[in-house]
């Protein structure tokens, strides 16, 4: 058998077999990338989160993907450090989850990263968890515009507001957690990112790829997980977002995803339906997506005037 294919192969022209390899490669190389997507995505255990220490701090915990975060990562056996501006909403989600997992400690913290003392705030945080040996930092809060705007519309106080919130809140609470974890030699941080900066023409987040680097020798792993929409009250406010769908998931069930991949590289988008946008997204040339994300934010303007 094997010296009959040999035969045949020598009868072939030399470009027949040069195709033919080149194809045969091509086909192996792909095939090895769909199988790894599908056991990344689908069948691949989460870490022990536990390893990384028995807190989690969440920011942005009592709605949405934090909210989802916390019940998760309660569910796993770690104890929780909820941040959030609404202390109401704090009690409520502390009390749901302790009625849940009684086993698990709750600590609450208001803190309204918007506000002016926001900093001292958080030095506050730093202060409160000194003890406790938190390994994995959720940095969940987030805000944006309240409707789609050209950027000489927006009001000073509204992109004011996303750079403290965005930018400033998430630097200083990272900071305030990271120095206990380079003591331990271990912990997990996990950004909440937007696919508005990788899947669309936007640049990829250089700055957590190199935090990955420099902190991954101090047993840290530092990871952007950048999901597209996830059915939240942002969403349903901005992007008009109804309820989930097949690539628009509960917070629950994107946070079922995200949890798999807390550790797993320095950034992910967790959400199988997402990675498959991302990858369609991909094929597409950078105009075309831009020509596109503008049709969208004019239709949306044209809604919220009429």
């Amino acid at each position: 058998m094997l010296s009959t294919c040999l035969d045949y192969l020598k009868a072939q022209p030399l470009w027949i077999i040069l195709i033919s390899s080149l194809g045969f490669l091509s086909f192996v190389k792909h095939s090895t990338i769909l199988l790894k997507w599908i056991f990344n995505t689908l069948l691949r255990p989460s870490k022990d989160l536990k390893n990384y220490g028995s807190w989690a701090l969440i920011t942005g915990s009592t709605d949405g993907i934090g909210r989802a975060f916390a019940f998760k990562l309660a569910k796993k056996g770690l104890n929780l450090v909820l941040v959030s501006r609404n202390g109401d909403k704090l009690k409520r989600v502390s009390s749901e989850i302790q009625e849940t997992y009684p086993e698990v400690e709750i600590r609450v913290f208001e803190l309204d990263f918007a506000g002016e003392d926001a900093v001292s705030r958080v030095r506050g945080v730093k202060e409160a968890i000194k003890d406790l040996d938190v390994g994995v930092l959720i940095n969940n809060v987030g805000v944006t515009y309240p409707r789609a705007m050209y950027f000489h519309e927006v009001d000073e106080k509204i992109w004011m507001k996303l750079v403290r919130v965005n930018v400033e809140g998430t630097s200083y609470v990272t900071r305030a957690i990271v120095l206990g974890m380079v003591a331990r030699g271990r912990g997990a941080i996990v950004n909440i990112g937007s696919g508005a900066s990788i899947v669309v023409p936007s640049h990829p987040l250089y700055a957590v790829y190199a935090a990955q680097k420099q902190y991954k020798r101090h047993g840290i792993d530092v990871q952007c997980q950048v999901p597209l929409y996830v059915s939240t009250r942002m969403a349903a406010h901005v992007a008009f977002v109804e309820k989930p769908s097949l690539f628009i998931p509960s917070p629950d069930k994107y946070v079922d995803a995200a949890i798999r991949f807390v550790g797993r590289g320095p950034r992910c988008t967790p959400y199988w339906a997402h990675s498959l946008q991302w990858l369609a997204a991909s094929m597409l040339p950078d105009a075309l997506l831009d020509a596109w994300r503008l049709s969208i934010g004019l239709r949306r303007i044209k809604l919220t005037r009429s």
